[in-house]
């Protein structure tokens, strides 16, 4: 049965492999135990999708270190199959792209390619209906707690960690993450207890290993930490580890978070089948976008778990906003200067865009931070 204009049909895409200086190179834990060199840039993808009726949408994805340019190059085989397509059939045509990659797995690489398209088609289809994309899935609120995670790498001292977290709370910020991980555990340890004193009890704080320790580390540095009343131990173990998972979560009276390290529904739903977590931290771009991410958030409030997706708060200010009980937000500023818009906090709340889609307008140094580009069209 041929398709009509009722329908509409995807005539354009655009792709483009874009490289973001940060201003200041940071560390984890990773770079301290010699896995990893200090973050120095963001490799984005992004996807700009035009339809016949003239509706058009915008979503990214990202790598940190190395592959963006493999990213890049899977999208750019993948974007030409779904010209002609309804845009509005997203979950379709998500199923066709992961199935037309699938000799490379559905997972990493080949569904955060799949990502800046399936995010760019929600744009759309929150343009197409004139909402906020938050009200198109159903959202719970207008607002979402947040806390900052830019300001408390490891290669800055403590006394520059807090100066940085008085600055968040000052904007409206209401909690503060601290890296820890290091090699010598007594230092994170002090950096937890000095940050705690300084700041009060009543300022939230999380704290996040980045994978760095073994099980045994991680009891002792948690039993340590209980006194601390931490928001959550973030990944402290390795991101694939759900049995360890299980027995930290279920040793210490601190939640512990995890999750932004996976990349399928699948490798998500062994944490929640497992026990392994309080609360899960899904990275949408990371899973395959905002269709897959839908299915899994879905399982952690079934499972009654908190929420606290990673990093790109300017998708998941969205997502979060449509999740049945209060979740975290992270604020990085990072990916501002990508966007003409920016996103607004109050009293501890990130409140969620009020415009079209996502609610974002790509920038003139969006342009000129694009090393590549290629664009395909309806004939």
């Amino acid at each position: 049965m041929s398709k009509t204009l009722a329908h509409d049909q995807i005539s354009a895409i655009k792709l483009s492999r874009v490289v973001l200086p940060l201003q200041h190179s940071v560390s984890d834990a990773k770079v301290l135990t010699g896995r990893q060199t200090p973050l120095t840039c963001v490799s984005l993808l992004f996807a700009e999708i035009e339809t016949l009726q003239g509706y058009e949408g915008v979503g990214f994805s990202y790598a940190l270190r190395i592959g963006g340019e493999s990213q890049y190059a899977h999208a750019r085989e993948l974007a030409p199959l779904i010209l002609g397509d309804d845009p509005d059939d997203i979950s379709k045509i998500w199923d066709k792209l992961v199935w037309a990659g699938a000799s490379v797995g559905r997972s990493g690489i080949a569904v955060q390619a799949i990502a800046a398209i399936d995010i760019a088609l929600w744009d759309l289809k929150a343009k197409r209906a004139s909402l906020p994309l938050a009200n198109l899935i159903g959202s719970h609120r207008d607002s979402v707690r947040c806390y900052n995670s830019s300001g408390g790498y490891l290669q800055a001292p403590i006394e520059e960690v807090l100066e940085k977290a008085r600055q968040s709370l000052d904007r409206g910020i209401q909690g503060v993450k601290l890296k820890v991980g290091q090699p010598d555990t007594l230092l994170d340890f002090k950096r937890v207890e000095f940050l705690r004193k300084e700041l009060g009890d009543a300022v939230p704080i999380m704290v996040d290993a980045n994978q760095q320790w073994d099980r045994t580390t991680a009891l002792r540095f948690g039993r340590s930490v209980e006194e601390f009343k931490l928001v959550w131990i973030e990944e402290p173990l390795n991101a694939y580890d759900a049995e360890g998972h299980a027995q930290l979560a279920a040793a210490l009276d601190t939640p512990i978070a995890t999750g932004e390290m996976l990349s399928s529904v699948h490798e998500h739903q062994e944490l929640i089948d497992k026990s392994s977590v309080d609360i899960l931290q899904p990275d949408a771009p990371r899973v395959g976008g905002i269709t897959p991410f839908l299915k899994l958030a879905g399982q952690a409030a079934l499972a009654g778990l908190g929420m606290a997706p990673h990093f790109v708060m300017e998708i998941h200010i969205h997502l979060a906003a449509c999740y049945p009980t209060e979740p975290w937000v992270e604020h990085f500023e990072w990916l501002e200067p990508l966007f003409i818009e920016r996103l607004q906090i109050c009293d501890g709340q990130m409140l969620v865009p009020g415009g079209l889609g996502l609610g974002f307008t790509l920038s003139d140094m969006m342009r000129r931070w694009t090393i590549d580009e290629v664009s395909f069209r309806l004939l």
